[in-house]
């Protein structure tokens, strides 16, 4: 099968808590083989509903990071004037000699300090930012990611992964792959979005939810997505649900239905279960929203 043939649904929201990782981890039950693909490598989550089983393990670079040899430095200060990041320092060494370092922390992989050091005393090696895995779950494969700690992400990691999840769907016939995407609307997000077939925004009735809709549905026009609506907990505030439902209309987006508030969520969560696998009533708008997708898809010229 032509990798074409397969759909990718992105699931994402304006921030983060609104919901988006429970109603992927519930979808991927529901359709029972999807390539899972956790694009919220700042804060993956997705792995805890679903309990993957890791097959392979990749180590993640992107950029550079200056290291200063010791021994070569001569102390003459130029790497230290240049850095406007204030990452390189003075230090003095065991035998009284002051030499400079970088902190690793505050590097920003410039290159200045390493262009301009008169002895070639700087190194310049790629930046190790994290592990991204390939797993085995009971819904189907799983492409995921960790960073490390104070790694940054910049969307190269996202789109690592998400590559992966698409050539795991040709090279095993599947036919859909759902992407749990990043918050918001900054890099990692439009790496997510990009050559989606369909975006789902999950939002809340609240007036930080009515904003960061709106956000996020100009992002979705301007790269031209097909975008559904989703109004997680829409029965703590209705008349702002009917609200925002409208505003998406007339942005051009579709509704893909509404999940009330139910406490048995959490409680699915703590067990380690997702909404389908659970008695709870968020199951059954659940299941209804995943009909919709099916129907509403077909509409878009989207088979699922």
């Amino acid at each position: 099968m032509p990798a074409t043939d397969c759909q990718e649904i992105v699931i994402i929201s304006g921030k983060g808590g609104t919901g988006k990782t429970s109603l992927v981890a519930a979808l991927a039950v529901h359709f029972g083989s999807a390539i899972l693909v956790d694009c919220d490598v700042d804060a993956a989550d997705l792995h805890l509903l679903l309990s993957p089983e890791i097959l392979e393990k990749h180590e993640f670079y992107s950029g550079h990071e200056a290291e200063i040899t010791a021994a070569h430095c001569t102390g003459c200060g130029s790497c230290h004037n240049l850095c406007r990041f204030n990452a390189i320092q003075p230090t003095v060494t065991a035998h009284g000699r002051e030499i400079f370092l970088v902190d690793p922390l505050a590097c920003e992989g410039c290159g200045v300090c390493v262009h301009f050091c008169p002895v070639g005393a700087i190194a310049f090696p790629e930046r190790r930012c994290g592990e991204w895995y390939i797993s085995s779950t009971r819904c189907g494969p799983m492409v995921h990611a960790r960073l490390d700690i104070a790694a940054e992400n910049s969307g190269k990691l996202v789109s690592t992964v998400r590559r992966e999840a698409r050539r795991l769907a040709e090279k095993n016939h599947h036919r859909l792959i759902l992407v749990d995407g990043p918050p918001g609307i900054g890099c990692p997000v439009i790496a997510a979005l990009t050559g989606a077939s369909l975006v789902v925004i999950v939002t809340e009735p609240t007036v930080a939810g009515e904003h960061d809709l709106e956000r996020v549905l100009a992002l979705c026009r301007h790269f031209r997505i097909p975008t559904l609506v989703c109004l997680n907990k829409w029965d703590l505030n209705p008349e702002m649900t009917v609200k925002m439902e409208q505003n998406a209309t007339r942005a051009g987006a579709g509704l893909l239905g509404r999940i009330r508030y139910d406490p048995e969520v959490t409680r699915a969560q703590l067990l380690a279960r997702t909404v389908m696998e659970h008695d709870c009533a968020a199951g059954a708008d659940i299941a209804r929203i995943s009909e919709n997708l099916v129907h509403v898809g077909r509409q878009y010229g989207i088979s699922i």
